[in-house]
């Protein structure tokens, strides 16, 4: 290789070939990133997105809204939002009220797990975390007749008191369980249903129970 060093190439001789790559356009979806937008955008989209799945749970009808777009931020802020709720009552066994706490967060998430495990066994359609969503959402009723529950011990624990939480809690309980079903039917298989639902009937209804005898220290 020592007689490559004085091997020269004239300026005369062009240099063929195509040295420009091509490039297609792009369309700005390809081009859009979280990275490129603002923290605010970023917040106020997922914020928006969790909104929507509210409506969609306060108003039930069949839409693949919850299925297509799922997310755990809205479940996660209902479990919070009801076990601060509840924490405090005279079942608690400490003045903090973390055992309630931590009863309401075990009850929820691993009730929805095994609801959703269950739903796979039985030849559901959806995934996994698909279902936590669904499961967790729906929750929302729930959590608002807590919220009622909540007003209304204010002004006492009286029978009239019982009677109206009772009335609010079977509502918001019903609520819960159609809503649920509207949006996980139509993933199971026609013949086994009633096996989905069943579970979904009990998860609620613990919830529900909770609720309903709920009282402050």
């Amino acid at each position: 290789f020592a007689g490559l060093a004085d091997v020269s190439i004239s300026q005369d001789i062009p240099v063929e070939g195509e040295i420009t790559v091509p490039v297609g356009s792009r369309s700005p979806d390809e081009d859009f990133s979280t990275l490129d937008e603002p923290v605010k955008d970023t917040i106020m989209r997922d914020l928006k997105a969790v909104g929507k799945k509210f409506v969609h749970v306060m108003y039930p009808k069949k839409s693949s809204a919850l299925l297509r777009d799922w997310d755990l931020w809205g479940p996660l802020v209902l479990c919070v939002s009801l076990a601060l709720m509840l924490q405090g009552g005279s079942a608690d066994s400490k003045d903090d009220g973390g055992p309630q706490f931590a009863e309401v967060f075990v009850i929820i998430w691993f009730g929805a797990v095994v609801i959703t495990l269950n739903s796979k066994l039985l030849g559901g359609t959806i995934s996994f975390f698909q279902s936590l969503c669904v499961l967790g959402y729906c929750v929302l009723p729930l959590t608002v007749g807590m919220l009622v529950c909540r007003l209304v011990l204010l002004a006492g624990s009286g029978t009239v008191s019982f009677i109206i939480r009772l009335i609010v809690v079977v509502a918001m309980f019903a609520w819960s369980t159609f809503a649920s079903t509207a949006f996980l039917a139509d993933s199971q298989p026609p013949n086994r249903k009633a096996l989905v639902v069943y579970p979904i009937f009990l998860f609620y209804f613990v919830i529900s129970w909770m609720i309903l005898t709920f009282t402050p220290q």
